[in-house]
């Protein structure tokens, strides 16, 4: 059961925090349920909307896809269930195959993922487990695919998607439509289900 109620966004009185939030509806197709229980501090939505920008640009680096497949990873090892299902979302929308998403799992042993991209999504596992579990080795086998700037970029995902993680498993977001079906979809039958952020619970 949702443990706070999102403001609707149409009810947004903030102007600036408005457009800001009409471009996850231009983007995504909806605002997200975590963004609408932020509002109440528009200063806290601003910021961590303007952190998805940079974490986001286009003009990264690391492909978007691959990103959102490392936020996936990230969510896993925080036991996220609203963020694996907006990261299936994203990351489809970004490139990755429905067939490659399904295989996300088995991502080590999988022919559908590079050895570049094995290492980063270890790297997200990794860097989201608490403790962290970064060592020596792991970041220098990371090292030998990915540039420093790249490396920032994949951690700067991880970092991101560990204030979505805490956030939505403290609020018990409730899950979008889109999400929920497109997770249940093609993860339903990995183990993926809504736990806690089923709507309307």
């Amino acid at each position: 059961m949702a443990r706070m109620t999102p403001i609707p966004p149409e009810d947004c009185t903030d102007p600036a925090l408005a457009e800001a939030l009409a471009h996850f509806t231009r983007t995504l197709g909806f605002v997200p349920n975590s963004l609408l229980t932020m509002q109440r501090v528009p200063a806290i939505a601003m910021a961590v909307i303007q952190l998805n920008r940079a974490v986001f640009a286009a003009d990264g680096q690391v492909d978007l896809g691959l990103k959102r497949l490392v936020a996936h990873v990230a969510s896993t090892a925080s036991g996220c269930q609203y963020c694996k299902a907006h990261t299936t979302v994203s990351a489809t929308r970004h490139g990755v195959s429905d067939e490659k998403m399904a295989a996300i799992y088995e991502y080590s042993t999988s022919p559908l993922f590079s050895p570049a991209e094995r290492v980063a999504l270890d790297f997200a596992m990794e860097a989201a487990s608490v403790p962290n579990g970064v060592t020596d080795e792991s970041y220098r086998a990371l090292a030998e695919h990915w540039t420093e700037t790249q490396i920032v970029e994949l951690l700067g995902v991880v970092c991101m998607f560990g204030v979505f993680n805490r956030w939505n498993d403290s609020m018990a977001t409730p899950l979008e439509e889109v999400p929920l079906a497109r997770a249940d979809e093609l993860l339903g039958d990995r183990g993926w289900e809504p736990g806690k952020h089923v709507p309307g619970a």
